[in-house]
Formats: structure tokens, sequence, C-alpha cells
């Protein structure tokens, strides 16, 4: 704004709004004081605001006057920073259905990489490649992205990626471990252990970070430890590796999780660009780990016996369940950023129960029972931790 605006100054309803400038180019000020007394007992303490301002929106001013002077003023005016912006309010239909849509295609994404993966496993049992090539495909989804203007690409600095490094070891711990359960086991059963993970929440934050936690969510954890058990324990094709995986799986996570809250907290990357972030960082962590537990030899070895027994539609499976990884993903950390924690939670759950009813359809997976009932409390207390917890 240019020189030789004067200063003014308006009073009304115990508010005095000053604002000028000189005939230097200096950020215009607007001194906002009060004449009324706070409840803290501060008087006259004006509240200095540096930034730009804008006016978004003008009323027109009304003044009531008599001969004894004015008797009232109806001054109504609205100022934004220039940095930010009046959303218009969404109304709870729309929200609603963009949920709705958030929700099925999440469900949808991680049924599709769930069979596509189990299929890449039967045929070509090396986890930790499969794992990689998960990371590599998502990682190259996102460059291409961010080189021809799809994705505005975001912006990190050094301090970013410090904190992002033990997310990232989490997220890839995590990641391997869950696959090398789904080689082992059914995905039906890796995901009825994976709902157990609540209770590895409250165990962390517990005796870990001193936590407490109300009385609810811990008898929420009953149901959820008693499932995972008769589940268990009544599983025909029960294996300890694929049932240590899925463990270690749900303590990675729960570190992954409580690691992006701390380091994370503040940074302006979120949702689709810090997945991306993400899955760049635990691809350059988790490949040289897979070359020293597998190696190009075994990987030679096994992708020309798989192409000999299932056909071409082999690589087929490869790209699927690598590009439905990363989208599945990437929807959910999308979703974080649209919905509350308790609704992520709720989601979460109905997501397994999707996965779970899918591929027992799909594999024909046998099933007592007795360990469909263990499935069900699992869940069932998963649902009431994510209530509890609130």
């Amino acid at each position: 704004m240019m020189s030789m605006i004067k200063t003014s100054s308006i009073t009304t309803g115990g508010l005095r709004l000053t604002s000028g400038s000189n005939s230097t180019r200096k950020p215009n000020r607007v001194v906002v004081q009060s004449f009324n007394s706070s409840p803290l007992g501060e008087t006259n303490k004006p509240i200095l605001s540096l930034k730009p301002l804008h006016v978004s929106a003008e009323r027109t001013v009304k003044s009531t006057f008599s001969e004894a002077g004015p008797i009232s003023r109806d001054l109504r005016c609205k100022a934004l920073h220039k940095d930010e912006e009046e959303k218009p309010p969404t109304s709870s239909t729309a929200q609603t259905v963009k949920i709705g849509i958030y929700f099925a295609t999440w469900w949808a994404l991680n049924v599709v990489f769930n069979i596509y993966n189990k299929k890449v496993l039967n045929a070509f049992p090396y986890p930790w490649l499969t794992s990689t090539l998960s990371l590599a495909v998502g990682s190259l989804i996102m460059l291409v992205s961010w080189g021809f203007g799809i994705v505005k690409p975001p912006k990190t600095d050094f301090d970013f990626w410090k904190a992002l490094s033990p997310v990232s070891v989490a997220h890839t711990v995590g990641h391997v471990a869950a696959t090398v359960s789904m080689s082992k086991v059914a995905v039906s059963f890796t995901h009825i252990i994976k709902s157990a993970e609540p209770a590895f929440s409250v165990i962390v934050s517990r005796f870990f970070l001193g936590e407490t936690f109300p009385v609810p969510v811990y008898l929420s954890l009953v149901p959820i430890i008693g499932g995972c058990g008769l589940a268990a324990v009544t599983e025909l094709n029960f294996n300890m590796i694929g049932f240590m995986g899925a463990m270690i799986s749900n303590l990675a996570f729960v570190f992954r999780n409580i690691f992006s809250k701390k380091g994370m907290k503040g940074k302006s990357v979120s949702g689709m660009n810090y997945y991306a972030c993400l899955s760049i960082l635990s691809l350059i962590i988790l490949t040289p780990f897979a070359i020293a537990m597998e190696g190009p030899k075994l990987w030679a070895a096994g992708w020309q016996k798989a192409v000999a027994d299932v056909g071409p539609n082999f690589v087929w499976w490869v790209v699927a369940q690598s590009v439905f990884y990363h989208l599945y993903n990437q929807v959910s950390y999308m979703s974080l950023d649209e919905i509350s924690p308790l609704t992520f939670s709720i989601g979460n759950t109905m997501k397994r129960i999707s996965v779970i009813v899918s591929s027992i359809i799909i594999f024909h997976t046998p099933v007592q029972p007795v360990n469909a009932l263990g499935a069900a409390i699992a869940i069932l207390g998963t649902f009431l931790y994510s209530q509890a917890k609130q």
C-alpha cells in the first residue's frame, strides 16, 4: 500500500480499531483495543497484528443520532490475514458422501491388494523382494507425478527427512513382517492377529511413554487378546513364523504411529505427499536388507519357476499387488486429513472384516466355527477399543 493514507480510528461496542501506515513501505498495523475488563483483570491492552490484512466481508455502517448525539452504532466488519482463506461451510450430506467414498475406495483397494499379494507369495515365496517391489512401484508413481506436475511436490528440508527417518524404519519393519506373515499363513489369519494392534498400542504407551488410559480402554483389550488367542490355537494351518510376523508388524506400526506423532508434529507435508516421502525413504532402507536376506540368485530362480507355473499372468500379479499397495496406503493417509481419528479407527476395523471375509471366500480358506468366533470377538474388541479411547 502506498503512502499518504490517513490514520483512522473507530470506537464501537467497547472496542477501538485503529489502522494506518506511513510514507514507507512497511506493513499496515491493526490495533484492536478493548476498554472492557477481561476475565483475567487486564485492561486497555491492545492486540497488535503486523501481518498484512485484507477485508473479506463488508457491512454497512448504521448509526442512529439524536439531538444529544449518537445513540447506537452497528458496525460489522471482518478481516483475515493475507495467508488465510475464508472457507465456505461444508454441508453434512456432502461430508458424509465424501467419507463414504474414501472408505469404499480404501476397503476395495486393500482387498484387491491382499488378494494379489497372496497370489504372488503363493507362486513366489520371497517376501523381502515382494515388499521391496511394493515400495519401489509406489515411489516411481509419485516421482513421475511430481515430475509431470500431476501432483505438486512437497517442500522439504533436512529436518523433515531427519524426523521422518524413525517413522520410515518402523514402517519398513511393519511392512516386511506383515508380508512374511502372509507368505506363511492365510490372509485371514494374518489380519485376525493384526487386529490386536490396539493392545500393543496401549502396552507401549503405558510402559514406554508413561501414558494412562481410562478403565474401559483396558477392559476392551480383554476380548481383543482373548479373541486373537482363540483364533490362533484353533487355526488349522498355524505357522509360528507367520504368527510372529503379524505380531512384529503390530509392534512396528505402533512405534510408527508414535514416531509420526512426536517427530512430525508441525511439519507441513501431509496426506499423499507424506506417504510418498515415507515410501521413498523406506525403499532406501529396505533394499540392502532384501538383497542380504534373499539375493538376486534366489530371485532369478524363483521368478523363472513362477512364470513357468503360472504363465504371463504372474507378471501382472506382481504389478497389481505393488500398485494397489501404494494406492490403498495413499488413500488411507489422505483420509486422515479429512476425518477424525475415531472415524478412521472404525473404518480400519471394518476394513479388516472386509479383507478377512473376502480372502476366505476367494481362497476357500477352511474355517472352523470356533476359529470364526475368535475372529469375531477380536474384531469386536477392536471396535470397543476405538469407542473407549475417545
